[in-house]
């Protein structure tokens, strides 16, 4: 954690300057802004002096010692469950409504029982190259104030809602880990998220998009760290306590597809336990994503599988860690100065953003928005 506690990022947006106006005025890189920002770069004495000065402010006002400032504290209110609602348990994310004088809050179904958000239906099938003509509703809409994400953290959602402050939408594209960085490496999308570890370095992801990516073609920004971990149903009824259970005769689980960096976690586990997958129940049995492998142990169609503890949360099952690892976003050094791009990295530095991530349980955003190649 930083020694140092900044509202640098407050005051620059307050001010209405972007990072790289700041930048140029400070003398430093936009990555430096990103960085300080962060609280994972201090500055030294001329460069805060010229930040106070350029934002008309002091130096005491941008940077303080940890523990310095009061930690914020979150409103708090007695609201009503919507009548229907299943139990909820502490730590599940509820959306709030007033109607009349009642607070009213509603748990989200992590289920999306609705239509998907869309622009436009297909008019044929594909043809070469994946190419289909497509009918669109928006007359004059070029799309060019989004950006295509491909990833599996169901996280990057609450990135995808505080973008749009700024007139920027995500596209966001489920892919698993591998399967994203290969549709970065096609030019398929702007931003690849990932969480791959290298079993050997224990390092997260950046052995594997070394291996993927020519030398300084990319770059990698934290998005934040994750627990991952087996989730059972709600008071862990068949006594599950860690990956020696999966090879129970009275225990099935949902896997993920190969590719995937939960199943690369499970496999590397079941081999550490020294567990034949043949002889695990359901090892064959997939699910495309987190969610949807919480939702067949929700349903009770499985007794567990790995997801992150956000996940569990989201479905109030249980869980028990297993590893915390860096889930990062990836994307071509080319589109680094895009301005929709720099305003994405100005979002991860938010103390909103980080609140409402850290809030859904599991994640820890003091890494957010850094730079890691």
């Amino acid at each position: 954690m930083s020694e140092i506690d900044t509202s640098l990022g407050t005051l620059r947006r307050k001010r209405g300057l972007s990072a790289i106006h700041l930048a140029t005025a400070a003398g430093v890189s936009r990555q430096t802004i990103y960085a300080m920002e962060a609280g994972t770069y201090v500055p030294n004495t001329a460069v805060a002096l010229r930040l106070a000065r350029v934002l008309d402010t002091t130096v005491e006002e941008l940077f303080t010692l940890a523990g310095s400032l009061p930690a914020p504290n979150l409103r708090s209110e007695r609201a009503t469950l919507l009548p229907g609602s299943a139990t909820v348990q502490e730590g599940q994310a509820v959306q709030l409504c007033r109607v009349e004088k009642r607070l009213m809050a509603s748990a989200p179904s992590p289920v999306p029982w609705y239509f998907p958000t869309a622009d436009a239906v297909v008019a044929d099938q594909s043809g070469l190259q994946g190419k289909t003509r497509v009918q669109i509703f928006q007359e004059e809409d070029d799309f060019t104030n989004r950006i295509l994400v491909a990833g599996c953290d169901p996280g990057i959602s609450v990135l995808s809602r505080h973008v749009q402050s700024a007139g920027i939408e995500l596209v966001l594209a489920h892919r698993n880990s591998s399967q994203a960085l290969s549709l970065l490496k096609e030019g398929c999308v702007h931003v690849a998220g990932t969480h791959l570890r290298d079993e050997a370095s224990g390092e997260s992801n950046l052995p594997q998009i070394g291996r993927l990516f020519p030398k300084s073609s990319v770059a990698v920004i934290a998005f934040a760290v994750w627990e991952e971990g087996i989730l059972t149903a709600r008071g862990n009824p068949k006594s599950i306590h860690g990956i020696e259970d999966f090879s129970r005769e009275d225990v099935c689980i949902v896997n993920r597809e190969k590719g995937s960096g939960s199943r690369a976690l499970l496999d590397s586990r079941l081999q550490r336990a020294r567990i034949d997958s043949r002889s695990v129940r359901g090892y064959g049995q997939l699910a495309p994503g987190h969610l949807p492998a919480a939702w067949q142990v929700q349903t009770g169609a499985v007794d567990c599988c790995l997801a992150t503890r956000a996940v569990a949360r989201v479905f109030g099952l249980n869980f028990i860690p297993l590893v915390s690892e860096r889930y990062d976003l990836v994307i071509r050094k080319r589109h680094l100065e895009l301005p929709r791009i720099q305003n994405l990295f100005d979002t991860l530095s938010r103390r909103d953003f980080r609140r409402e991530l850290e809030g859904l349980g599991g994640y820890d955003t003091s890494v957010a928005g850094r730079r890691m190649l």
